[in-house]
């Protein structure tokens, strides 16, 4: 299995969205509307990662600078956007792995907090961001609004 960075707007990230987005629709009538573009995960600004087995691309994740706060985000926030497993890779570790390179990246790009947005229908992502030392946070961006928002932030800085 490999990690490989690549565009948002690459061929393969391009399938594995709409995956996503059908799978959003499943659970909650509708894909994502929030607003993406590639550039928004562009180095230094961001990352966008592919899981690749034998050629497969079986995962993906980014992330993205997002400091509005009119939108509730806080100065130095980096938000993870599109993590996603296509499910017969489901089980394998593999948004785990993700996450923690994500997690990394933004971290060395001086970032303070990694931050996110789930949903009460996604129980499997809230159990792995969970897991993986992120807290429940008063809501932010897109979705705040929405009585099945979850919001949950991770510092990546320890005081010392």
């Amino acid at each position: 299995m490999e990690i490989r960075a690549v565009r948002y707007d690459h061929p393969d990230a391009a399938r594995l969205d709409e995956e996503v987005q059908q799978e959003y629709a499943r659970r909650y009538g509708d894909g994502d509307l929030t607003p993406l573009a590639p550039e928004m995960f562009l180095p230094p600004l961001g990352l966008y990662l592919i899981a690749y087995e034998d050629g497969r691309p079986l995962a993906t994740g980014g992330w993205r600078v997002q400091e509005d706060t009119a939108e509730g985000y806080a100065p130095g926030d980096a938000e993870i956007k599109r993590m996603f497993v296509v499910p017969g890779a489901r089980g394998r570790g593999l948004a785990r792995r993700i996450l923690a390179a994500l997690e990394d990246d933004a971290r060395t790009a001086g970032r303070l907090r990694m931050v996110l947005e789930t949903g009460s229908e996604q129980p499997e992502a809230l159990a792995l961001y969970a897991s993986s030392g992120y807290a429940l946070v008063e809501k932010f961006g897109y979705y705040r609004t929405y009585e099945s928002s979850r919001c949950m932030a991770k510092p990546l800085v320890t005081a010392e």
